[in-house]
């Protein structure tokens, strides 16, 4: 095939008679957050023929994952929402009474329904049910700005994805995330005057090749081992780059803390560490000394399973190194423990001087922040402010990001205390398949009890939608709306990207139009003109006073990096050099920890459920669960309807090792059960030794969009839901973290009974 060189081509551009339409995606189709570069070929009947890489995306090159290449088979599903669409009450549950109606319809409804509930029960009884994000962002303004509510909720038990170690970030460094440098925001990128390759990088819970998380481009990695770098990797299963790391410490899941505790141990006790950085820009080093001393490499080779010569081995070398990052993973937050895990891992990275630092790991400057984060809160009453679900007992959670805690809001919905829930919103959530919410089936029943009107928005009549809707709303894909896309949630300067527009479906709209539309319905004084709204929401993500119709040229910017901002004032409002922390330093030990009640050091805990902390489960359940490991098929419950991806990975499966299968009589694809006393779900036996005896690795997000819609059945999504398994308010001190990723669970041959 002849390779065709588009580089320098405009935004727009003709090719065969084809129009071509460059653009950054996002969610759909699930390309969650990199925002990888893409041409949509679109003909003279405002169809999409083809979807190719862009190769003057500046970091993605033209690379595209499989969701990508298939996002055609999705825009032209036969099965996906392109109308509005309703149904009474009584019949949620019941996949034969939808009826289209007129978008003019839907938002009457909506006003209608609004009033009413707001007037009966007050602003705060409407919740938000968010999920991980699809226009670049959180879409926050559903909240306040639309719905005039508080309650805007991640529905994951203690928002055990990015916000345990997002928080840690802010309270501990007063930025909002570092991030392996990996030369995103420079021109030159690797071959950048300014930038220095890491000569270490330590994956700890993260998978990036798969993931490509929190807008870290995973294959970067792979580009940077070509240049030298080596690999530590912290995972309890073996995976791509773990199999070329130098060291792979394989520990018992949820025991991260332990490890990382005695790695500083290693690294202060051998005098290894940084002494003018820590002299100058961090607080508590003592007392972080002293903490983890208590902590020998060979007390925790002991608690994670691994060998106290790899410990010792992984943290010289992580300190001996000119430079060196930690690119960190959702397995950090998935325990009660995780941030803890977080507070270890920005030790690590400040005693051995590699924050803001070339080859290091970067961080935002103070005028960098999470987007969205409070969009319109300010516009509510004092008094409905208050009443967010959380906030008082959870402050640390509920006071920096205004959620409403996601266990309390179960909670909430099933005991109608402190307040009820009476109406919802999804806003990319589809927590019934196991995507975020522990306890799936409480969710469910929660919401059809509690819930007097439901609303959907999404390209497909999933579970959630299927069993507690009464509107549903066509979502248009990355291929059908403008917008604006960026790496890390805008927090570190890497890039903008605009997603363009190139084809029209149906009467589909994306998140930005319907907020835009629903808010001018139900409360106009907070909006303004759209074109002006777009322009507001293109600064408040690119930073800058760019507008939409010049930034869409741009397809993909760069943002400038500036490196040892500590120094030079850029990271705090006064403008003095250091941190944007109570103490100006890198808290080692936590100020801000210390005034929500917690201990301002790290310590370990054992999970809750564990060999250690339960072993009278032990006969009952004897191995150590771990779940939701990312594969490039799916993003979390997304996909399951394209024959491509499903002919790739066609069932749920889970990994066991073959020592356990073969002592169970388990053969490789066999359908089996797992199973604990808080749930069960089947799947299918993967045969490997990527996981260590005594450990089983589970698929989650799944549901079977092919079969029976109705009340009960669903589509199929409880026989195959992890999350079945996952206990409900099992949250760190601060509200922070929930064990998705550190349980026991029993294997058995067999199907669960329906």
């Amino acid at each position: 095939m002849e390779f065709k060189d588009d580089i320098g081509k405009p935004w727009r551009f003709e090719e065969d008679g084809l129009t071509v339409t460059r653009s950054c995606v996002w969610s759909s189709p699930g390309c969650h957050p990199v925002g990888c570069g893409v041409k949509f070929y679109v003909d003279a009947e405002g169809k999409l023929v083809k979807v190719e890489g862009d190769e003057n995306q500046p970091i993605t090159h033209g690379t595209l994952c499989v969701r990508c290449l298939t996002l055609k088979d999705l825009i032209y599903h036969p099965d996906r929402i392109i109308y509005p669409m309703k149904r009474d009450p009584k019949d949620r549950g019941k996949a034969d009474k939808w009826e289209r109606i007129s978008w003019d319809e839907a938002f009457d409804l909506i006003e209608s329904e609004w009033k009413r509930i707001t007037k009966v029960y007050g602003p705060e009884s409407i919740a938000i049910w968010a999920g991980t994000g699809r226009e670049g962002g959180t879409m926050m303004p559903y909240g306040a700005a639309v719905f005039g509510t508080p309650n805007y909720c991640y529905t994951q038990s203690g928002y055990a994805c990015y916000v345990p170690r997002l928080s840690c970030s802010v309270y501990v460094l007063g930025a909002t995330y570092p991030e392996t440098d990996y030369a995103g925001g420079l021109p030159g990128r690797y071959d950048d005057p300014a930038f220095e390759l890491p000569e270490v990088i330590m994956l700890w819970g993260k998978d990036p090749l798969p993931s490509n998380p929190d807008g870290f481009f995973g294959h970067a990695v792979v580009e940077m081992m070509k240049r030298g770098t080596k690999l530590i990797t912290i995972d309890p299963r073996t995976n791509w780059v773990s199999t070329r790391a130098a060291y792979n410490l394989r520990l018992r899941p949820g025991t991260d803390v332990a490890l990382g505790m005695a790695m500083l141990n290693i690294i202060i006790s051998e005098d290894l560490y940084d002494h003018e950085f820590v002299e100058k820009w961090t607080y508590g080093f003592e007392q972080l000394a002293e903490r983890v001393a208590t902590m020998t490499p060979e007390k925790a080779a002991e608690i994670c399973g691994i060998d106290a010569e790899d410990i010792y081995g992984a943290a010289r070398m992580f300190a001996k190194a000119k430079s060196a990052s930690i690119t960190w993973g959702l397995a950090v937050d998935q325990k009660a423990n995780g941030q803890q895990n977080a507070h270890l891992i920005i030790a690590l990275e400040a005693i051995t001087g590699n924050i803001d630092v070339p080859g290091g790991n970067i961080i935002g400057g103070f005028a960098d922040s999470l987007n969205e984060v409070g969009f319109g809160y300010d516009v509510m009453p004092p008094e409905t402010q208050d009443k967010l679900l959380g906030l008082h007992e959870y402050p640390a959670y509920c006071g920096m990001i205004l959620n409403a805690h996601a266990d309390m809001m179960l909670d909430a919905l099933e005991t109608g205390k402190p307040y009820p829930i009476k109406m919802g919103f999804f806003a990319g959530n589809n927590l019934l398949a196991g995507t975020c919410a522990a306890q799936p089936k409480r969710w469910h029943d929660a919401m059809v009890k509690s819930l007097e009107f439901n609303i959907g928005f999404d390209f497909w009549m999933t579970p959630s939608n299927q069993a507690t809707c009464d509107l549903m709303l066509p979502l248009a894909s990355s291929a059908e709306s403008d917008g604006v896309v960026f790496t890390h949630y805008s927090a570190l300067p890497v890039m903008y990207g605009t997603r363009t527009k190139a084809i029209t479906v149906g009467e589909c709209k994306s998140d930005l139009e319907l907020a835009y539309q629903l808010g001018k319905r139900l409360q106009p004084q907070f909006w303004a003109a759209y074109p002006e709204f777009m322009d507001f929401v293109n600064e408040l993500r690119f930073g800058n006073k760019l507008k939409f119709e010049e930034a869409h040229k741009e397809v993909c910017i760069q943002r400038e990096v500036n490196y040892r901002k500590f120094e030079t004032g850029l990271l705090r409002a006064d403008g003095m050099p250091g941190f944007n922390t109570p103490t100006g330093r890198v808290e080692l030990w936590s100020t801000m920890f210390e005034q929500f009640g917690d201990d301002p050091l790290p310590y370990y805990i054992e999970p809750q459920y564990s060999p250690v902390s339960t072993p009278e489960l032990l006969d009952q359940y004897p191995f150590v669960l771990t779940t939701g490991a990312r594969r490039y098929e799916y993003f979390h419950s997304e996909g399951k309807q394209i024959p491509y991806l499903r002919e790739i990975h066609p069932d749920p499966t889970f990994d066991i090792n073959p020592a356990d299968a073969e002592r169970l009589g388990i053969v490789n694809n066999e359908w089996c059960v797992l199973e604990n006393q808080f749930g069960e779900c089947q799947l299918r036996a993967q045969v490997s030794s990527i996981v260590k005896p005594g450990v089983v690795q589970a698929d989650h997000g799944w549901w079977f969009p092919e079969e029976d819609g109705n009340e009960p059945h669903l589509y199929g999504v409880w026989r195959s839901n992890i999350n079945n398994l996952v206990p409900h308010f099992h949250v760190g001190k601060m509200g922070f973290g929930a064990p998705f990723k550190c349980l026991l669970c029993n294997v058995r041959k067999g199907e669960v009974e329906e």
